[in-house]
């Protein structure tokens, strides 16, 4: 019998991915996906599509309204960066370690509380994240030792933890660039044309082609040697 995971699925490449390795690997998906306050709702579409490309066998979509706090160009009226000059290496995104505004502050340790909880009940012991530590935006909550403070807190802020249990959050996505995350991705028969990645689209739904998100998935595409589907629909 597989053993049951929640995944944190955005509707974006990284977590469609993610998602993929984990049933991969032999998982029962349950997929969580957070409405945030977010300036569109793209991205919850995409996430439904790949949900059901997926075969999940739960997938849950909660509100938990971060624009009442405001604080990022995701989810108030701060312009969304475009144009900046992000260096995709596969050893680091940004030079400077900046922080764009598109950082949504505690963003990754609310929805990985959100599955905790969800694992918990669902006595799951596994959480898949789509983070990634190399071609990003400069987040702090996609380091590998913030995943592992997770995992440590995990144990200790649950009953499964205190009753000797432990909980695994895999980021298997965390040392790859964004051209390996394709290849993999496209290794595993994945759709790419299902998922959105910009953090800025036009009314019908559209990349604008400019932000810190496209500029890297169009690196990632052209590096891996494909053409991103997206575009040609």
């Amino acid at each position: 019998m597989a053993s049951d995971a929640v995944v944190l699925l955005s509707g974006g490449l990284d977590s469609y991915t993610a998602a993929a390795i984990a049933r991969e690997e032999g998982f029962r998906l349950f997929a969580l996906t957070v409405r945030y306050g977010q300036r569109h709702s793209r991205e919850i579409e995409a996430a439904r599509a790949v949900a059901r490309w997926l075969g999940v066998a739960r997938h849950v979509e909660l509100d938990v309204d971060l624009s009442a706090f405001g604080g990022s160009s995701l989810t108030s009226d701060i312009p969304v960066p475009k144009d900046r000059p992000i260096a995709v290496t596969g050893t680091t995104a940004l030079a400077a370690n900046e922080i764009p505004s598109t950082y949504v502050p505690a963003r990754n340790t609310v929805f990985l509380s959100l599955a905790l909880g969800w694992a918990e009940v669902l006595d799951a012991s596994d959480i898949f994240i789509g983070v990634n530590a190399l071609d990003y935006s400069g987040y702090p909550d996609c380091r590998p030792e913030y995943i592992a403070a997770f995992e440590r807190l995990a144990s200790l802020a649950t009953a499964k933890g205190v009753k000797g249990g432990a909980f695994r959050i895999h980021a298997p996505l965390q040392m790859l660039t964004k051209a390996q995350i394709i290849r993999k991705g496209l290794a595993l028969g994945l759709d790419y044309g299902l998922t959105h990645s910009c953090y800025d689209p036009d009314a019908q739904g559209r990349p604008c082609g400019r932000c810190d998100s496209c500029t890297l998935r169009a690196a990632g595409f052209a590096q891996a040697g494909v053409a991103d589907p997206v575009l040609s629909r």
